[in-house]
């Protein structure tokens, strides 16, 4: 084990060495620096510009750059960087953690490797947890880089296209990771190219790193809506569909499971529901619905797919014959089948898009954080973001005193303790920053406060303007300051006048926290810049982490020894025990979100495929060869599907093969059973796809080419996103129940990836099939638009103070009466759903 760590602190050693020597190598130019004009600094971007854009490298920039960011920063901000922090922004430009001590100034650390980045032109984005913090830097920071003559954009909610746009135009780009995020979202939802407003994801340097690449890791990011689909017309289509006959109305395929209405059953839904043309883009919804009533009604069969329990459908796994709670059939299937069975029809709740912030920055070419405890969660980093943590030495030695432990028989006697120390301290003057896992404990330490009439200020809120101010005033004479271990972070605490004669900040912890490093984050709050420091815990043996790791045989030991709630424990072993406690639940917390990654990492792949699709075409002028690979592969599909290599040519279905072309691609009677009959399955692909083709080109004639071009674009856009926003749905459905599987010895997440892939396969099969039906079959109107297939809203991770773990939120979407509807009808809300609303 000794040897372990010799290893670790040896390597870390071997860096800390390396980087002292590039310090001293930017050293070496300060006095060549400050001989420059202001002018002559300005012209030095310029030159480093020219120099990357000819061949050099960032590397081969550093220690030029960084002179001058510090030469600037002495200039524009009256600061001047340490060795130690040109060491740490070192480690930031090479894509690794810096872990730098409360007080090491990690924010002007970070303007170099920020500078140099942003010389590529491709822009840098600083990552912080709020947006207060956010706009302090970007102001503050922003005169040094704007005096450099580089340009600065913040990002923050709320704010147009335009100002996003030119935010993310802007060389550094500052913001919150909800709103990095959000926008990613926001951008793979758009219906123009134009419309979007991040840049290709290059290189982002994340503030209080732990805290969003841990903390946060597992909080998704949520576009959310309500596809408020007319329950109306479910019951509509489940009336229709009962009056139709087989053979007549609509064919049935045993084989493929297939329901498809003939040319008499289209004429007759245009009759009963007063349309002209169903396969006109205004009636897609109808049409769907047609459809699932349809397949609910012929393919699905009460106590063989599904049974109703409770007034519920519950679907049957087809393999196990278990009922499968839960699980809900995606695409509206569940809502017909509800409407078949007379149950009340559930509304549709949909997830637009999703991601969470683990694989959001793991999307970025190199990614950089900087924290002051990030040691701890090392192999996390390395494992999951492939980042090394560096600990920078602290420019000035850390004299803090860091006490043992002090531990209660119960969280009363404790409580009585913390609050005569804080009355101790505060009669002499010397300030106190009392640190609370819990809203509630903050609450009954700040009342016991105000019975001793000790003035104090309590933060549980989120207001983080004012909550820096009051952070930042914590080390004045006299206060006290109670606060969860979160609030206030990235604000600095500077001790005021005479306070270091007293003994500096004394920090007291009322209980210790899951993870040893929101501990290690208060403690650091006392002692910066070789500040004089206390810390002190307070424990009990009824706190949470005590109960779950066998307080009990210390509780019987205190009872044998007689010992009362006035008389602490103060004790290494105690500590260390706690510690212990304290690795076991990092270890359990890392490995759940190491599992949850895997699952994650299957939609990860599925969404980068989507959205490359999607902004393929955008981008592309002419999207026929995309819908005609989209049709070959139908055809295909179909053939080999009724026509078999394995069976004989006697046995092949080709009434089905012309069922299937007839009510998908071509009018009715264009293809023949002659024409397929005695050919092999390649030879039909062929003849039913120049016929395909054939009549493609007739449409080409009938309108102008820019007009095809922009229906091409509209039908594939509505039909990615309407699938892919089902598919969401359909994996959260299937990750939700999934855990079920291993009662029966198979491994979940083996399941997840597999039935996910599965499922995609069919979600990319029902795209073709959709974009193909509709180009081949509707009619082209003069007024094409690209619609939203549903409004959506970005729903924030709720932001609970003191609580690390956030849980989604899903929200319903709003809608003005004369927006267009979310069914995609066309029609203003008010005309079309909103009639029920």
């Amino acid at each position: 084990m000794l040897g372990v760590l010799k290893k670790v602190f040896d390597s870390n050693k071997r860096q800390i060495q390396r980087l002292e020597k590039i310090a001293e190598q930017v050293d070496a130019l300060s006095a060549d620096m400050a001989k420059l004009s202001d002018e002559e600094l300005r012209q030095k971007t310029e030159q480093f510009k020219a120099r990357y854009q000819q061949g050099e490298s960032l590397d081969d920039l550093l220690v030029e750059a960084f002179a001058v960011v510090r030469e600037g920063a002495k200039r524009v901000l009256g600061l001047y960087p340490y060795k130690v922090q040109i060491m740490g922004g070192v480690v930031l430009h090479e894509g690794n953690i810096a872990e730098m001590k409360t007080g090491e100034g990690k924010t002007l650390t970070a303007t170099m490797p920020v500078y140099l980045n942003a010389l590529t032109g491709k822009g840098v984005h600083v990552v912080t947890v709020n947006e207060y913090l956010a706009s302090r830097d970007a102001t503050e920071m922003g005169r040094l880089y704007e005096f450099l003559g580089l340009t600065v954009g913040l990002n923050l909610t709320g704010m147009s296209r335009e100002e996003k746009q030119a935010a993310y135009q802007a060389d550094i780009t500052y913001g919150t990771n909800n709103e990095f995020g959000f926008d990613y979202l926001r951008d793979n939802m758009v219906l123009y190219k134009e419309h979007m407003v991040q840049r290709p994801l290059h290189f982002a340097v994340i503030d209080e790193v732990d805290s969003i690449l841990i903390d946060e890791a597992r909080t998704p990011l949520i576009i959310s809506g309500t596809a408020q689909k007319s329950t109306k017309l479910y019951i509509q289509a489940n009336a229709f569909v009962r009056t139709l006959k087989r053979d007549t109305d609509y064919t049935y395929d045993e084989k493929t499971k297939s329901v498809q209405l003939t040319e008499e059953g289209i004429t007759k839904a245009e009759r009963a529901f007063g349309i002209d043309n169903l396969f006109d883009l205004k009636h897609v919804t109808l049409n769907h619905h047609i459809n699932q009533a349809l397949k609910a009604h012929v393919t699905m069969q009460r106590d063989v797919d599904y049974v109703v329990e409770e007034g519920k459908v519950v679907i049957v796994d087809p393999f196990t014959g278990r009922l499968m709670r839960g699980r809900r059939y995606s695409d509206g299937l569940h809502q017909a089948i509800e409407a078949k069975e007379g149950l009340e029809i559930q509304n549709e709740s949909m997830t637009l898009a999703t991601i969470t912030f683990q694989n959001y920055f793991r999307m970025y070419e190199k990614l950089a954080g900087m924290t002051g405890t990030a040691k701890t969660e090392e192999e996390e980093f390395r494992n999951i973001y492939n980042m090394q943590v560096v600990v920078i030495p602290t420019n000035k030695p850390v004299i803090r005193e860091d006490r043992p432990d002090l531990i209660y028989k119960t969280m009363e006697g404790k409580f009585h303790a913390v609050v005569e120390d804080i009355a101790e301290r505060h009669a002499k003057g010397q300030p106190v920053l009392v640190g609370t896992v819990a809203i509630e404990t903050s609450e009954l330490i700040s009342s016991m406060l105000k019975k001793r009439g000790i003035p104090h200020n309590v933060l549980n809120a989120k207001n983080h303007a004012k909550e820096a101010e009051i952070i930042a005033q914590a080390g004045q004479k006299g206060a006290v300051t109670i606060a969860t271990n979160m609030a206030g972070r990235g604000t600095d605490i500077k001790l005021g006048e005479g306070v270091t004669d007293l003994g500096g900040l004394a920090v007291i912890g009322t209980e210790r926290h899951e993870s040893r490093r929101i501990d290690n984050q208060l403690r650091g709050r006392s002692g910066r810049q070789g500040d004089p420091g206390v810390s002190q815990f307070y424990l009990s043996l009824e706190d949470e982490l005590m109960r779950r790791f066998g307080s009990e045989n210390l509780m019987a030991m205190m009872d044998r020894f007689g010992m009362d709630d006035s008389q602490p424990i103060q004790s290494k072993m105690v500590t260390r025990a706690v510690e212990s406690a304290q690795k076991r639940v990092e270890g359990n917390n890392f490995d759940a979100r190491k599992q949850l990654l895997q699952y994650d990492d299957v939609l990860r792949e599925q969404r980068e495929i989507i959205y490359r699709q999607r902004f393929e075409v955008l981008d592309s002028e002419n999207l026929r060869s995309i819908v005609e690979k989209m049709i070959q592969s139908i055809i295909e599909r179909v053939v080999t599907t009724h026509a078999p290599s394995e069976e004989l040519p006697e046995d092949w279905d080709l009434k089905g093969i012309l069922d299937y072309v007839h009510a998908n691609l071509l009018p009715e009677g264009d293809v023949a059973v002659s024409d397929l009959r005695g050919k092999e399955p390649e030879e039909m692909i062929e003849v039913i796809w120049q016929k395909v083709k054939a009549r493609y080109d007739e449409k080409e004639q009938q309108i102008d080419p820019e007009q095809m071009r922009e229906f091409e674009r509209v039908i594939v856009l509505r039909a990615v996103d309407m699938k892919w926003m089902d598919h969401i749905d359909a994996m959260e459905q299937l990750r939700q129940g999934i855990h079920l599987r291993a009662y029966g010895q198979i491994d979940p997440l083996r399941e997840y990836q597999m039935e996910g892939y599965a499922m995609f396969d069919a979600m990319i099969a029902s795209i073709e099939e959709e974009v193909a039906k509709y180009i081949m079959k509707a009619e082209i109107h003069s007024n094409l638009e690209r619609q939203e297939v549903a409004k959506g809203e970005a729903v924030h991770p709720k932001e609970d103070e003191g609580e690390v773990k956030r849980k989604p939120v899903r929200k319903a979407v709003d809608i003005g009466r004369n927006d267009p509807c979310i069914c995609g009808s066309g029609k203003k809300y008010k005309n079309c759903c909103g009639k029920n609303a």
